[in-house]
């Protein structure tokens, strides 16, 4: 193992950690630096076993034990150690889940490929509140998902809240940021898919309605928290849909409605109850 002890907060090894609280600075940081941040040990441990390589660990002493065999199967990638004053006032907050460690960015998937074998696909369209993003991967990723795409202007699936808040499900859903949107509708249809927006429209049907015809391929787009769907893509979606609510409440957190239409919408056996 390389293990380095921290003797200051200026340490220049330890620049991955540093500011983690300010999230324009790390939202624009992290993807040119081709990197994340992985809070917690479990976080970590899931990163680890889908894939990602890491760059550095960090943690306080006091969990060098529980990560023993993370550090061992490691052994050239540095760990640093410090005490819990130094590493926040490294990292701007208290660490208290256990360790982080700073990742390689994977690859990304490209688009024709998460679609080739999907049947149900996710679209998030410019929803900015990352607890959001990371409890819609923990649905999808719950709830038959075959993919998540995420329009230019989403917010960062691997930003260290999002992936904590999906308790390292964005580890597991494949995803894609996409180029084009809403034009990429187009290449959806293309492929097969029956594109539906979760939207209040006057002319959208109920989720259950949808689920009763069992699309064979579906794309379900979520709009963004505060100004909703675009115009642009309630024109060229294929349908809206809604889900039914009791008198006096018009609508959900989008993070939960996504669960309730994830759960409604997967995908049906072709042959009936036997």
């Amino acid at each position: 193992m390389t293990i380095h002890y921290l003797e200051s907060a200026a340490d220049p090894r330890v620049a991955d950690y540093t500011q983690l609280t300010d999230v324009h600075l790390r939202k624009l940081r992290e993807p040119a630096e081709g990197m994340y941040i992985a809070e917690s040990s479990r976080v970590l441990r899931r990163a680890l076993v889908a894939g990602h390589r890491p760059r550095s660990f960090f943690l306080a002493e006091k969990w060098l034990a529980d990560l023993q065999d993370v550090l061992a199967a490691y052994p050239d990638v540095p760990a640093f150690i410090g005490s819990a004053a130094l590493l926040e006032e490294i990292t701007g907050f208290h660490l208290h889940r256990g360790a982080m460690a700073a990742m390689h960015r994977p690859a990304p998937v490209p688009l024709q490929k998460l679609l080739a074998a999907a049947r149900r696909v996710v679209v998030l369209e410019d929803i900015v509140d990352h607890t959001n993003v990371g409890a819609i991967f923990r649905s999808a990723a719950a709830l038959d998902i075959d993919a998540v795409l995420i329009s230019p202007r989403c917010g960062d699936p691997l930003y260290r809240r999002s992936v904590r808040v999906s308790m390292g499900t964005v580890f597991q859903v494949p995803w894609a940021r996409l180029e084009s949107w809403p034009q990429d509708i187009a290449v959806l249809k293309q492929n097969g898919f029956t594109v539906a927006a979760l939207e209040l429209t006057g002319d959208a049907v109920d989720v259950d309605r949808l689920a009763a015809s069992n699309p064979d391929r579906l794309a379900l787009v979520l709009g963004t928290e505060g100004a909703g769907m675009s115009t642009e893509t309630l024109a060229a979606v294929d349908l809206a849909v809604k889900i039914p609510m009791r008198a006096g409440v018009d609508s959900l957190n989008v993070a939960a409605a996504s669960a309730v239409a994830f759960w409604e919408l997967r995908p049906r056996s072709s042959q009936g109850p036997h």
